[in-house]
């Protein structure tokens, strides 16, 4: 095991414990594959089974694994119209499973996440039955204010250059907290617990995904 390696376990099986008093479960998963296996492993036969946009779930083989898998996939990628999305986001939020990533987690074990339709954090919060976050080491922080942080930093710039929005950080690189027509940080939610005990349930990676 490289040092590396052994430094996201150690971590990882700290924030657990502390995502634990936040009555959210927390697995750790050393690659990719192994978390989406963990993944999978909740799922019922026929669940229905919805997910935010996120290029974690793309880059760990999560979407493919889904769209195989013996369950009723909410797949937004078929829609071809924007009724088809706005149908789709709404029947997402009474899905069975919801899945996802975060845009940023503390050590301490609470999750923050800045979205642009607000659709992603909306399941988050409320509506589907269990919420399954996939997100690799990359994106522990120190606590909040770093993860706003890197958010702004990190995350959105590189998404606003993925979705090709006329924002000032897609252009500079760096957050002008603005407020263009194309800005994706609209809603900023910190989730310090859940409401339900064991509804958010975090796969940690021990690999650098996603932004």
């Amino acid at each position: 095991m490289t040092p590396k390696a052994k430094y996201y376990e150690t971590l990882a099986n700290t924030m657990i414990k502390n995502f634990e008093k936040r009555r959210m479960e927390a697995y750790y998963c050393p690659s990719a594959k192994e978390a989406v296996e963990k993944a999978l492993s909740f799922l019922p036969s026929g669940a229905v089974v919805a997910h935010g946009g996120s290029m974690t779930l793309e880059e760990t083989g999560m979407m493919d694994a889904l769209r195989s898998a013996d369950i009723e996939f909410l797949d937004r990628a078929v829609c071809k119209t924007p009724e088809d999305s706005r149908k789709i986001f709404h029947d997402a939020l009474m899905a069975d499973y919801y899945f996802m990533s975060t845009n940023a987690m503390t050590i301490d074990g609470e999750l923050v996440n800045i979205d642009g339709n607000g659709n992603r954090v909306a399941a988050l919060i409320y509506g589907p039955e269990n919420v399954i976050i996939l997100a690799g080491m990359n994106k522990v922080a120190k606590d909040v204010a770093e993860a706003v942080d890197r958010v702004h930093l990190t995350a959105t710039p590189m998404n606003c250059v993925r979705l090709n929005k006329q924002t000032p950080c897609a252009v500079t690189g760096v957050c002008a907290d603005c407020l263009s027509p194309d800005c994706i940080c609209n809603q900023v939610v910190i989730t310090r617990r859940s409401g339900i005990q064991g509804r958010i349930k975090v796969i940690l990676i021990g690999e650098e995904l996603g932004y």
